[in-house]
């Protein structure tokens, strides 16, 4: 009989919020796959869980992967967890849960702790909509388009950050989205935990004074709709309606098509549209 994968959320700080669902399979289950075998013997100390462990990181989540698929097929059931949170949140995780996919290997996740929705939740940000973007790329070249992207991001944005990177990040968050409100969530769930409201232009001032210590999550305001909004019909408006209409003939509309397109990028009614094309004529 194959196997089982178990992904299961330990916790991200505090030793005391992981499931009783997930202590048990730890205990229940062959071998564990832990990011870091000595990290993780914590954990499994604390709550007397004696199973083998093995590892399975960001440096051999390929190779090893294919050595734990072999275990699986051969009806070993794994435990997958990593250092703190839930399995395929920015960790090799997710490699492992494909490759089970792929060989047809029953995968479950257990959830529990989740440093992110955590940090969310703490914020008070709009949560209905979020974005998700981990650790940034360290390359400058993979960074910067994804700092462009997150300009016209309407949904609250979470990052995460290392603090030997805290401050650069800071900083280009600041000279990229200009300055938005967020809340800097640090050391979540432990001793000292703090979650700070507070402004990107104080944030660079706050850790241009002193060192950060500890892991960070960035939760930071999306862009107000209206606020594009008003910035999209500024920037059609420094056209001329006749501008305009040549831009979106140019592209293939029809002229029908394009007055209504006209009239919704300028927030007026396509009647205006048309007048306004008319006494250009007229004008001619």
């Amino acid at each position: 009989m194959v196997g089982t994968l178990y992904l299961c959320a330990t916790p991200i700080g505090n030793l005391e919020d992981i499931t009783l669902r997930v202590l048990r399979i730890l205990k229940e289950v062959d071998l564990i796959a832990a990011e870091d075998t000595r990290h993780s013997r914590i954990l499994l100390e604390y709550y007397d869980i004696h199973t083998p462990m093995t590892s399975y990181h960001e440096h051999n989540k390929y190779e090893k992967a294919e050595v734990l698929i072999r275990k699986l097929q051969e009806g070993t059931n794994i435990a997958l967890i990593t250092d703190a949170g839930t399995p395929g949140i920015s960790d090799p995780g997710e490699v492992m849960a494909r490759r089970c996919h792929e060989e047809g290997i029953c995968v479950t996740s257990l959830p529990g702790a989740c440093a992110c929705i955590t940090a969310l939740t703490l914020s008070g940000e709009p949560s209905r909509r979020f974005c998700f973007e981990a650790f940034l790329p360290a390359d400058k070249k993979e960074r910067r388009p994804i700092l462009e992207e997150l300009v016209t991001e309407t949904r609250t944005i979470i990052l995460y950050e290392a603090p030997h990177r805290l401050k650069k990040t800071l900083e280009e968050l600041l000279a990229v989205l200009g300055n938005r409100k967020l809340t800097i969530c640090r050391e979540l769930t432990k001793r000292y935990e703090e979650g700070e409201w507070i402004t990107l232009v104080d944030a660079v001032d706050k850790y241009t004074a002193e060192e950060p210590k500890g892991e960070y999550v960035l939760v930071i305001e999306g862009r107000s709709r209206e606020e594009l909004e008003r910035e999209s019909a500024a920037s059609w408006e420094a056209m001329t309606l006749i501008e305009h209409l040549e831009y979106y003939l140019d592209r293939g509309m029809d002229k029908k098509e394009a007055m209504k397109q006209m009239a919704k990028d300028r927030g007026c009614s396509k009647r205006e549209i048309y007048q306004g094309l008319l006494d250009f004529e007229q004008a001619e």
